[in-house]
């Protein structure tokens, strides 16, 4: 009875490991991250590209924002590759080392006056490093704190994706806060920089929760069961229907964040509103999320993820066609609102459930790999969105919710296709896999 009690206190110590580390992991990827998303915008056009035109240099300074998403996905098969076979928590503290190191070096680098054209060369590398770790990143997070979980799956997986959300917060706060202690002059040289040199600070605390997380049971109990085929031969020959699926049931997810925090905000700033007022509504709709997260996906271990996804994309379908006419109105209020509404109401239903339903999706030698590729597949919408929403905007905003609502649609059809998950044994082959050769069951 006593060891029972000492291997349910041992459980129960690892999950809220597992959970902080995965937390936190996911704070400081995501910090780092959108971090730079808001340097691009505002600074490197002006130290990485000051030899452009400014057009020109913003353009080419938010292209290498982009170049960031593009990587993600391959750093899902990397570490998901190596995460399946050799284990989830070697490649978190990887991925977080490759993140806070890249960071920190962006913090470093010499302006375009002082090195040349070796500046933007030097920041492109920086950023598919930063790209390629958290494509990395999210999957194993996810896993850790999954498959330590005996009970209430969606709700500790969760904690993972509330982590982009308060990235996102601290990053903004940072970076705000580094602006109002200089002149234009010094943030310029070296007030920007600061926000980037702190991510060492973080990878150290964060660095010192994650290697204190034991591997993962369901993992281990799965170790000498290794398929023959790599990971990702395995996901595309015995899951390719899940893989299609989860891309698609997490597409317009994707699409809505971009949306929201990014074309959203820029298309709000030109109808007039102040940036300040803009990154407000943004900040407190950030904090909201997190708390949505959270919530929509301890929902969902109670009534399903399908239920609390279809309702998201519903909503969004719908929200997609009044946010442009509140942000029209003018009001700071309305506009609020409508951040808000989208971004702690609306996406959560459709982003929180995503950690666990992907879990359960795949099975356990192929489930970092499989997660991790479809979850940064899907994440391209963000990635696209703003850009396609930008090409079409001539046409006017309803042509733009119109194409909201329709990957929306796409998300309902594809949550229909899957099988509902919520209370599968993450020990035994999920719905929709093909039977495995014989073979598999070798060890290589």
């Amino acid at each position: 009875m006593a060891e029972q009690a000492g291997r349910s206190a041992h459980t129960r110590t690892q999950l809220r490991r597992a959970v902080l580390s995965s937390y936190l992991g996911s704070v400081i990827e995501y910090y780092d991250f959108l971090l730079y998303a808001t340097a691009s915008a505002v600074v490197f056009s002006q130290v990485f590209f000051s030899g452009l035109d400014p057009v020109v240099g913003t353009v080419a300074s938010l292209g290498t924002f982009t170049t960031g998403y593009l990587a993600r996905p391959l750093g899902g098969v990397i570490f998901g590759h190596f995460g399946d076979r050799l284990g989830r928590k070697r490649m978190l503290v990887i991925t977080m080392t490759i993140m806070g190191v890249a960071s920190t070096l962006i913090g470093l680098l010499p302006s375009n006056d002082q090195i040349g054209a070796w500046a933007p060369v030097l920041l492109v590398l920086l950023r598919v490093a930063q790209g390629v770790a958290v494509g990395g990143e999210w999957g194993g997070a996810v896993l850790m704190s999954a498959e330590h979980a005996t009970t209430r799956r969606g709700l500790w997986a969760s904690f993972t994706n509330a982590g982009a959300p308060s990235g996102m917060v601290l990053s903004t706060v940072m970076l705000t806060l580094a602006n109002a202690v200089t002149t234009e002059e010094q943030f310029l040289s070296w007030g920007w920089r600061i926000p980037f040199l702190l991510s060492v600070l973080l990878l150290v605390v964060g660095l010192f929760v994650r290697l204190k997380v034991a591997e993962t049971p369901v993992f281990a109990a799965a170790r000498e069961a290794r398929p023959a085929r790599p990971p990702l031969l395995e996901v595309l020959r015995r899951h390719p229907r899940n893989l299609v699926l989860a891309i698609g049931v997490g597409f317009s997810a994707f699409v809505a964040q971009g949306t929201l925090t990014t074309y959203l905000i820029a298309y709000a700033v030109g109808a007039g509103f102040e940036r300040q007022t803009v990154l407000n509504a943004l900040t407190v709709s950030s904090v909201g999320a997190v708390f949505g997260i959270i919530g929509f996906s301890a929902l969902s271990d109670r009534v399903g993820r399908r239920p609390v996804v279809l309702s998201g994309a519903a909503a969004m379908a719908v929200l997609g066609f009044a946010l442009f006419p509140m942000v029209d109105t003018g009001s700071a209020v309305l506009l609020t609102v409508a951040v808000v509404l989208g971004q702690s109401v609306v996406h959560p239903a459709m982003f929180g459930p995503l950690a666990a339903l992907y879990t359960e999706m795949f099975s356990t030698r192929a489930r970092y790999t499989g997660a991790s590729l479809g979850y940064q597949m899907a994440g391209l919408g963000a990635g696209i969105a703003p850009t396609v929403f930008a090409a079409v905007s001539g046409s006017g905003t309803v042509l733009i919710s119109v194409l909201i609502a329709a990957v929306c649609l796409v998300t309902v059809g594809c949550v229909l296709g899957t099988a509902e998950s919520y209370k599968s044994d993450l020990s035994q082959d999920p719905a929709g896999t093909r039977p495995s050769p014989r073979t598999d069951s070798v060890s290589s």
